[in-house]
Parts: C-alpha cells; structure tokens; sequence
C-alpha cells in the first residue's frame, strides 16, 4: 500500500486567522454576501431592505394579500385583547397595561421584523416570571405605582439587553438554554400559572403571592371559607367552554377559529351575564373600571436610580433571554412551514428594539406568542400586516370599547391564562428525551421540579446549570474508542459496535471523539493509558503477540490547545519507555498546524504520522517483519 504524505494547511497570517474566526463566531450567514459587486444605489436599497424587511415586501404588496392580512389581524386580535388583559393580571400589572403593550409592540415590529407570521404581545411565561421576580421584593397591592416603575424599567433593560445581542451578533448566548430544559422550565411554569389561577376560579380573596406548588395548594385549602360558589360554577363552566374548543381545533386544524374567538366569545358571554344578574351575584369579582385612551407616555416612569435598579435589571435580562428565546423559536418553526428564513439577529433587533420603545409607552415585556402565531398562521396571514390590523383592533378597544369590560369577571381572565398555558406542558416531548438522551431528561426533569418546588427563578438557574453542566461533562470526559478492522477492507470502526470488525494484533488502535483542551487533557492522557493496560493485560490471558504500537486516530479531533500538544508529548515519552510505539493519524488542518509550529512530529520521526489507519498498519507491519 502507498503511503500518503500528511499535509499542512495554506499557510496564514495571524491576521487572517483571527479574522476568520471572528467572521465565523459572529457571521456565521455572511450577511454581507448580497451586498458584492452591486451598485452604489442597489446597496442602499438592499441595506433599507436588510434593516426594515418590510421595504423587501412593502413594494410587492396587493389586495389579496391584505385581504388576508385583514382576517387573520381581526382574528387574533379576538384572541390578544382577552389574553393581553389577562397576563397583564398575571404579572401583577393593572389589566389596562396589557392591551397597551398590544398596541404599539406589534405596529413596531411589523416594521423591523423578518418574520411574516409572529403575532406580538404579552405572553405567559415573561409575565409570570417578571411578576414573581418584582413581586418577592416589592409589592403589587401596597407599592403599586413603584411595581408598575419597577415593571416598565425591567422592559427598558429587557430590550437593551436583546438589542444588544442582535447588534453585537451574539445570539449564540441564549443556546445555553437548550430545548430539554425549557421544555421542563415551561411545563412547570405552566402548572405554577395554572394553580395560581385557583384564586380566581374558587373566588379566594386572601391569596399568596408565592409562585411554589406548596404554599400555593396550601393557601388554597386554607381558605376553604372564601371559596364562592357562584364563581366556582362559572369559571368551570367557561373553562370547559374554552378547553372543548381547544380540543377541537386541535384535532380539526381547519377549525382554528373555534378557539380563537372562543376568549372573547367568554369574555363577551360572562360580562353580560355578570351586568344582567348583578343584582343578585355578589361573589363574583370584576375587573372593574377601565381608562379610555392611547398609551400615555411612561418615560418619566423609568426607575433608573435607586435601591431597586439591581432588581429592574436583572428582571429585564432574564425576562428578556426568555421572551426572546420563545420569539425566535416561534418565528422559525412557521418560517419552517412555508418555506423562508427567518434572520435571528434581525429579530432581536426588532424585540428588542420594540421592548425599548415599548417602555416609554406604558407597555411591559413582550414577544412571539406561539398560540397567537398559531392562529395567525392558520387564518391566513401572508406579512406582518396582520400585527398592524391587530394593534388597529386594540386601537379601536382602547378609544372606545374600554367601558364594556367594567364587569367583566376575573374569573374568566383564570380561565383563558390556563387554556393557553395548558398547550406549554408537553409531556410527548419529555417522553421523546427520556427515550432518546437520558442526560436530557433529567436535565428537563430538573428544571420542572425546580419551578415547581423552589422558584421560577430557581427552576430557569437549575435550567442553564444542568445545560452547562452537560457541556462541561461532554468537554471533560469525551469519548475514546477502541478501533477494529472490517474484514477485506481497509475500514477501521469501533469494535463494540461492529461485532464484525476485528482486532489487529500488536497493535492498539484508538479514536478520540472531541478537541483536545486544558479541561480533558489530563483525562485523556489517563484514559489512553488504561486502555493500553487493559490490551496488555487481556494480551497476556489470551496469549496473543505482545503489543508493539499504539495508533492514536485524530480525524475527529476537531482542535487542540497547548496542554493537549503536552499530553500528547507525555503519552509518547510514556509508551517509549515502555518499547511501545505511538503513532498518530490524520490530524486535521488546524490540529496538524499546532502540531508542526510546536515541533512535536520531530519526535515522531518518519514513522510517527500517517494519513489513515490503513496505511499506518500495513508500513509498520512491514517494518515489524523486516526486523530480525
């Protein structure tokens, strides 16, 4: 067999290897590719398309399309107005804030935004997490007015904090939270949403404020003697009412209306009940009086000094990493469906930018609501015009229909935030990590009982720490394997997976799985060795030939840093002492170029680096025959 000359990469300067990494870290799509070789005009026009995406399809804008942004902006809307006073409640904010912040959001980001389907506003998660956060250093019902300070403050910081990382193309942060954790993160929230939700469904008026199961289920068997009948029977009712047509349009996707309109079909339903038979329901609360009007500006709200800022900041990034996470996630599962991309960086611009501009306009943290995206997608929507028609809708509410929810129940609020959160527990999902990724289940598994009995807080921290303990894990303790041949071919493959491969005698041959760094290095170093003691020992039970060469397959050793090169120099010292040969095999470009600047291969001499295991085998059996 032909032996192959392994080779060094092109040879680059310092400055060309730092600009590509940076170019890889940062702008992994190339955003600048269009912008080759083009115009002086046609680069202005392509830049205003980059940064407003709606001059891409503004131009190309007909009739039919809007006639179908019109439906599926009047459908949501039916959905958002219900929905936006309902988390405004659930984040401890006055219901009037919700409805706010699905007004200008979404005007904002059909602007900005590169999706076509994301429908913008208030969503459950950010809404419990800023309310539980706020909440355990402040007072809603004492310090309302600092609440709401606090409240809209987080939003600024919320937003900067997601501008920034659109700006700064660092969108690869919030892949630290992975999909097994939030969906344990998620489904424990949702639970701790929808028991909090028992003070309004069983008519309790004394109710904690703390966001664990405990204290929640505690609180409500506590005050068994305020529970109201009158609203038990019509928070059941209507919550039946909502999940039958939740189950409906499940299962009949063409009938997504159902339950789309079915909020404000309650909300319509139990407020004329409640204003007919006022006289004879006294158990049942109202949200009460609402203000008429626009968003008033609220910069002169901001909290930007004092002993609070702390809270307001750390409030705005973690509710800011959450919503944004969900936006993206929404905004690329419907792009998926019809065929288009969706630019990341484009929409933490957008949200964030809609965050910040939404903090002076009395509006709280808001992104891409997946049941509202949901519907939004399945009435029609072709451009972001149906957020317009949506924000238009709750234009009109605001100016004139205000006065009509006096006496809507609270109740009902309870029973809409349980049938959109109840979609979020998706047992299919942990059942699918639990089969697939063990370490990914109990990663989910973590963060679920981590909301549930600790805090949201605590739950989302567990999240990021068992991730970021998986990757430690993953880096520290890669995997080695110990390589046979393929009978009749020049294939080497690991020998526990194919009963076929077989071993080669005095020789050991092993494959690394990962990058060699400081953090496994050592491992390494340790792992390899045992794996030889282990061929030595089995040697001798079997009574083979006596191992000669170790054949160390680096193909998969993606990078290697100093401690690796040292190990590698330790691990041939090492097995040279011990007349063992030590061989290394197709190193990759960058790996090989470490290896070459720190002279290592000199010690290697002529036998020491092949191009594949085959030709490393066949030149040092030879040379082994060719000794006497």
């Amino acid at each position: 067999m032909d032996v192959h000359r392994v080779c060094l990469p092109p040879k680059q300067t310092v400055f060309q290897v730092l600009k590509h990494r940076l170019s890889e870290i940062f702008f992994p799509d190339d955003p600048l590719h269009r912008f080759k070789n083009q115009s002086p005009f046609t680069k202005l026009v392509l830049g205003l398309q980059y940064f407003f995406p709606i001059f891409q399809w503004g131009p190309n804008y007909n009739l039919k399309l809007l006639k179908s942004d019109i439906i599926s902006g009047l459908t949501i809307a039916s959905l958002a107005i219900p929905q936006g006073i309902s988390y405004a409640k659930l984040a401890n904010l006055p219901p009037i804030i919700g409805l706010y912040s699905s007004f200008v959001p979404p005007l904002i980001y059909a602007v900005l935004g590169s999706s076509r389907h994301l429908a913008v506003g208030p969503v459950s998660i950010a809404s419990l997490v800023m309310g539980s956060m706020l909440g355990e250093s402040v007072s809603n019902t004492e310090e309302p007015i600092l609440f709401l300070k606090l409240a809209l403050t987080a939003t600024l910081f919320a937003g900067i904090f997601q501008a920034s990382l659109g700006l700064l193309r660092l969108g690869f942060i919030i892949d630290f939270l992975s999909k097994a954790t939030l969906v344990g993160f998620m489904a424990g929230a949702a639970i701790i949403v929808s028991l909090q939700q028992l003070k309004g469904l069983l008519g309790i008026v004394h109710f904690t404020g703390k966001m664990q199961i405990i204290p929640v289920m505690s609180s409500v068997f506590k005050h068994t003697n305020e529970w109201s009948w009158q609203t038990i029977i019509m928070g059941l009712s209507f919550l039946a009412f909502l999940l039958t047509t939740r189950h409906i349009s499940t299962r009949k996707p063409k009938l997504f209306w159902v339950s789309a309109a079915a909020p404000l079909t309650s909300v319509i339903l139990s407020t004329i009940i409640v204003f007919a038979f006022r006289a004879h329901i006294h158990g049942i609360s109202t949200i009460g009086h609402l203000q008429k009007g626009i968003n008033p500006p609220s910069a002169n709200m901001l909290y930007l000094h004092g002993p609070y800022l702390g809270l307001a900041i750390k409030t705005g990034i973690i509710t800011g990493i959450l919503s944004l996470t969900e936006g993206i996630a929404v905004g690329r599962t419907f792009a998926s469906l019809r065929n288009y991309q969706v630019d990341g960086n484009k929409e933490m611009m957008a949200i964030g930018l809609m965050n910040m501009a939404g903090s002076c306009a009395s509006c709280y943290v808001t992104t891409g609501s997946f049941s509202r995206s949901a519907v939004n997608f399945n009435a029609g929507a072709q451009t972001a015009v149906s957020n317009i028609v949506m924000a238009a809708t709750v234009l009109v509410t605001l100016l004139f229909l205000m006065p009509l929810f006096t006496y809507t129940p609270n109740v009902i609020l309870g029973a809409i935030i349980i049938t959109a959160v109840i979609g979020l527990i998706d047992y299919r999902a942990a059942y699918r990590l639990w089969c697939v990724d063990k370490l990914d289940f109990f990663a989910c598994m973590s963060a679920f009982f981590g909301v549930l009995f600790l805090s949201v807080q605590m739950g989302l921290a567990i999240a990021v720490g068992v991730s970021m303990f998986k990757i430690l894990l993953h880096v520290t303790r890669p995997n080695t394997v110990v390589l046979g041949n393929i009978p009749g071919t020049q294939i080497f493959q690991n020998l526990s997976r194919y009963q076929v491969a077989s071993r080669v005698p005095s020789f050991l041959i092993l494959g690394i799985e990962s990058p060699v760094y400081f953090a496994n290095s050592a491992y390494l170093q340790e792992r390899i060795l045992r794996w030889v003691r282990e061929e030595e020992d089995r040697i001798r039970e079997s009574n083979e030939s006596p191992l000669k060469c170790v054949v160390l397959d680096m193909s998969a050793v993606t990078a290697i840093d100093t401690s690796g090169i040292e190990a590698i120099r330790e691990l041939r010292k090492t097995l040279e002492k011990r007349l063992i040969q030590f061989v290394l095999v197709n190193p990759v470009g960058e790996v090989m170029e470490k290896l070459h600047r720190s002279r290592i291969l000199e010690s290697f001499k002529l036998n020491g680096l092949y191009l594949t295991v085959g030709e490393a085998i066949s030149d040092i059996s030879s040379l082994f025959k060719a000794q006497p």
